[in-house]
């Protein structure tokens, strides 16, 4: 057992020094805060009083009794189902066609760029293409070409908060997706491009069903995960559009619910049950992703 041991730690110990830096930060920062907060989610814990232990209480008001709750529970599922697909497909195909261009390190920048900028600063650029009143872009343009009569309220409105909202947040979700598709897509060696070629693969659209999207099932999956949990976590794009609170909540989501509770009212307990039922939301839909993803070969 003893010389067993010795030989796995002389074969694979330098890297396991490696990573242990990481794998310290991270339980340090991921996995010890998720357990704290599933033990102070069942606690009343107000930050200035010693918290009270209450079992599943929080869990009961959350479903059964917060009505916002339930109103960022659907929103946040509405732009998840709509802007995390969207934000993937136009990622993939973005990087799949700029990977033929001739300048594509400039197109790349241009591309990447937006993911980068904070989302209140994103928020403010857009806010002038949606300004609710005549002098917004949008509605500018709308006027002047007869379109509409009176300035669309497109970040006061219940009804278009949340689609604007969802187009901002394509436009900045695309960033880390696009560069690790465009990576992916250089690692294709051009000569299995080739040999196809000369099994009669004809066009480009060949190429990518049989080809390109079966050796990118690394970064299909990676592009997935990511793409789902920034879609459950939006919440400065929100803020920053529509203010906290929103116009009827329009804006809500779990995560600016959570924020309200947990660093406006300093609830932390009930904050913490949210983060939970967060946690338990993207995690499901993370390994629901990996397990249809994943590469079994």
């Amino acid at each position: 057992m003893g010389l067993t041991l010795k030989k796995f730690w002389r074969k694979n110990g330098v890297g396991y020094l490696f990573i242990l830096p990481f794998a310290v930060l991270f339980v340090i920062f991921v996995v010890v805060p998720v357990i704290v907060s599933i033990g102070v989610s069942f606690t009343q814990n107000n930050m200035i009083q010693p918290a009270k232990w209450i079992g599943l209480t929080n869990y009961k008001l959350l479903f059964m009794d917060d009505d916002i709750f339930l109103l960022a529970l659907k929103n946040t599922f509405v732009f998840a189902c709509i802007t995390g697909p969207l934000g993937y497909i136009i990622s993939f195909f973005a990087a799949w066609f700029i990977n033929q261009l001739r300048f594509k390190n400039l197109f790349s920048l241009a591309f990447y760029a937006p993911s980068i900028t904070s989302g209140v600063a994103m928020g403010a650029v857009w806010l002038y293409f949606f300004s609710p009143d005549s002098n917004g872009l949008i509605n500018n343009f709308l006027l002047n070409n007869g379109f509409i009569q009176s300035p669309i309220l497109w970040t006061m409105d219940s009804t278009t908060i949340l689609p604007v909202i969802m187009i901002i947040s394509i436009w900045m979700s695309m960033g880390t997706g696009f560069l690790v598709f465009l990576a992916g897509l250089q690692n294709v060696s051009p000569e299995l491009y080739e040999a196809a070629a000369i099994d009669g693969i004809k066009n480009k659209l060949q190429e990518l069903r049989m080809i390109t999207l079966p050796l990118l099932k690394p970064q299909l999956l990676f592009g997935a995960v990511s793409t789902i949990a920034g879609s459950f976590a939006v919440f400065d794009i929100s803020v920053a559009v529509a203010g906290q609170p929103s116009p009827n909540y329009a804006g809500a989501t779990i995560v600016t619910h959570l924020h309200d509770y947990a660093f406006l009212r300093f609830q932390m307990g009930y904050a913490s049950a949210i983060a939970v039922v967060l946690f338990i939301l993207t995690f499901s839909m993370g390994r629901f992703v990996m397990r249809l993803l994943r590469d079994d070969t």
